[in-house]
């Protein structure tokens, strides 16, 4: 957390593009672009960036958008929830071929939980409900992804036997840690 009280991974993004006020997109198609999930993103990059949110389920006020918006951007953040529906749906919307320009063209590709998945070959993921592995991912990163590795219960060990017994490639591990001011 920064002494302002964002995260200081935000943070850390926008100082990656080098501006003062870069155009950041966040693309909350995971979680079925939830509103408050919306509404808190353009909140926290209000003032020092230029937040647009791109709906591919049309909600008030975000609207339909045309998702060659992305190649525009400075920061594409994509947000957690279904990584098998986010994959679906993008799809249907030609986003695999629009981020792959993006990040190309050296737009800053970001995203937790699912959000990080779709770059990967293949994750760790909970999208029809038990944990399993998803060998469906976009590539852009030939390995596969354990989100939340030491953050919830069996990741772990569901994972690293995954990729033993070669349901999944070889990958990277992360932990999500959000801290709150105080704590």
């Amino acid at each position: 957390m920064s002494d302002d009280g964002t995260p200081a991974i935000d943070d850390l993004l926008l100082e990656l593009t080098g501006k003062d006020r870069p155009r950041v997109c966040f693309v909350p198609t995971a979680s079925g672009d939830g509103d408050g999930y919306c509404q808190r993103f353009v909140a926290a990059f209000s003032g020092r960036a230029e937040p647009s949110v791109l709906s591919l389920f049309c909600h008030e006020p975000w609207r339909y958008v045309e998702p060659t918006m992305l190649l525009e951007q400075d920061v594409i953040d994509v947000g957690g929830g279904s990584t098998a529906n986010l994959l679906a749906v993008w799809r249907l919307h030609g986003l695999p071929e629009i981020l792959a320009e993006a990040a190309a063209n050296g737009v800053i590709l970001a995203g937790i939980s699912a959000g990080m998945n779709y770059w990967f070959d293949g994750s760790s993921t909970d999208p029809f409900g038990p944990l399993a592995p998803l060998d469906d991912g976009l590539g852009f990163v030939r390995a596969s992804a354990c989100p939340h590795y030491l953050g919830e219960p069996g990741r772990r060990e569901k994972y690293q036997g995954w990729v033993a017994d070669g349901s999944l490639g070889a990958g990277y591990v992360l932990r999500v840690i959000v801290a709150r001011p105080g704590e």
